[in-house]
């Protein structure tokens, strides 16, 4: 099976693909994709639980924190103690998150409208599909129970 042919390898391509492309029009704000997903998901009057915004983005919590340092520094947002648990943090967007937001939510509508324009829906339900039982297959974690490697062969048994 050539890497062409494996279902990940198409899946990581298009991904990298459309990350090259939202990097392209981010770097134009001086942000990046990983801070305007991190900003599309902050909620713009009641903030958001810190704690909250890396399983919403399939991020490592190392990662965000380190996002968020960034995204702090240069102002995008600011964090608050949360008024009913005072061990939690919020995030909340300052002017200029809240602008960032709105470049990276019109950024994203627009590839989709323009994807929804070449593509016919009835391609695009069977893509959701397709990837939502990908998906679903891999969060059910019992893609490998069964899995046994066969045994390697040498390379003296190989070139025989």
């Amino acid at each position: 099976m050539t890497p062409e042919e494996t279902v990940d390898y198409n899946i990581k391509v298009a991904w990298h693909a459309i990350s090259r492309m939202y990097n392209t029009q981010a770097a134009k704000h001086d942000i990046t994709t990983s801070i305007g997903f991190v900003l599309l998901n902050i909620d713009q009057e009641n903030g958001t639980p810190a704690t909250k915004i890396a399983p919403l983005l399939g991020l490592e919590t190392r990662s965000l924190t380190r996002i968020l340092r960034s995204m702090e520094d240069k102002g995008l947002i600011y964090k608050q103690a949360d008024t009913q648990d005072k061990r939690s943090v919020r995030i909340f967007l300052t002017e200029d998150g809240l602008r960032n937001k709105e470049i990276s939510r019109q950024t994203v509508r627009h590839f989709n409208l323009k994807v929804r324009e070449e593509i016919p829906q009835s391609e695009l339900d069977v893509f959701f599909r397709v990837v939502g039982q990908i998906t679903g297959m891999i969060e059910g974690k019992t893609l490998y129970d069964n899995f046994k490697l066969k045994p390697l062969r040498s390379a003296e048994s190989s070139a025989t």
